[in-house]
């Protein structure tokens, strides 16, 4: 069976300093201080350890394999999308980052799927670059945060960048970055267990109630982290949708609900019990299998719990390709020999 890892993220391992090229702002740069490891430093400020499979592409074919996974979908490490930079500035970084997974694809094309990054703060130079990525690169999607320097993802100058994606075809990945609360919840690493989920439910309501799902009825998104909290509120946010329309279905009065099985999530749940839900609201061909890989944080063992939970083959299959290749636009002859 044909296994891909639709949510994986890769890093040149050489890049400019671009805080110097630039003159300013805390631009990641890597030090490899160690044979085999990096420090990814913010400015002058370290952010994280990371090892060679965050960039040697050789050696993440050789580590999936032990999981029987034959493709991953690759994309930027998201404190790289630096949406508080200058636009022209972050377009260089993004153009940069876009050549290096569409190299990397070329150079292993059974193996490799790319997804790009675009500077969504200027909503031109997004649409230019996409555009680029599109007919240029060959990539079928991008990736983008869960807010834009704040700003939710409904906001209207947004709105033409998901359009441009829809007319061209480009599948979205919704990661969560930036998260709400960090500068209050530091300790316990609580930005990354609560913050996240947290993140993408925003994006998601966001995309709803703002009526982009209503407005672009072809647009296709994914979302990280099976939706994040999205899911597992769904009650009360529909409740809350009820009960107060106005001030919830002031742009759409559409019933959230109804989007259910109309975008996609990934399959990171740590939890049988919870794929098992999130599977019975959107449905097996609106899940597919993501790991987060290299991160610790991620399903390393890709899936591996997929498989012990007696789900039958058809969904099985839905999860490990089928929903992805979907979600994509893709076939399974292009990764079949």
């Amino acid at each position: 069976m044909l296994k891909i890892d639709m949510h994986t993220h890769i890093i040149p391992e050489k890049m400019p300093n671009f805080t110097r090229k630039f003159g300013y702002g805390d631009f990641i740069y890597l030090d490899h201080h160690e044979n085999g490891k990096a420090s990814m430093m913010k400015g002058d400020k370290f952010f994280r350890e990371i090892k060679r499979n965050c960039w040697d592409s050789t050696l993440r074919i050789d580590e999936y394999a032990a999981f029987d996974t034959q493709v991953q979908v690759i994309c930027t490490i998201p404190v790289m999308f630096s949406y508080w930079a200058k636009p022209k500035d972050c377009l260089e970084l993004s153009r940069f980052l876009n050549d290096d997974i569409a190299k990397t694809v070329h150079d292993h094309p059974k193996h490799y799927i790319g997804l790009a990054t675009v500077p969504m703060q200027d909503s031109d130079l997004a649409i230019k670059e996409l555009e680029r990525c599109k007919d240029e690169l060959g990539l079928p999607g991008i990736q983008i945060g869960s807010n834009i320097n704040d700003l939710n993802l409904n906001e209207e100058q947004f709105f033409p960048i998901f359009e441009a994606c829809q007319e061209l075809g480009m599948a979205v990945l919704v990661h969560p970055w930036n998260m709400m609360g960090m500068d209050k919840m530091g300790r316990y690493w609580l930005p990354w267990l609560v913050g996240m989920p947290a993140e993408t439910a925003r994006a998601v309501t966001s995309l709803i109630f703002g009526g982009i799902f209503e407005k672009l009825t072809n647009l296709k998104v994914n979302f990280a982290h099976a939706g994040g909290s999205f899911l597992a509120t769904i009650g009360r946010i529909e409740h809350g949708f009820n009960c107060r329309p106005d001030l919830v279905a002031i742009d759409n009065p559409i019933n959230p609900k109804a989007y259910l099985g109309k975008f996609w999530v990934d399959s990171i749940t740590h939890d049988p019990n919870m794929l098992e839900y999130v599977l019975k609201l959107v449905g097996s061909k609106k899940v597919t299998l993501g790991s987060d890989y290299p991160f610790p944080l991620g399903d390393l063992e890709i899936g591996a719990f997929i498989e012990k939970m007696g789900l039958d083959d058809e969904t099985i299959e839905n999860i490990f390709c089928n929903a992805t290749l979907d979600w994509l636009g893709l076939t399974k002859e292009q990764f079949l020999d």
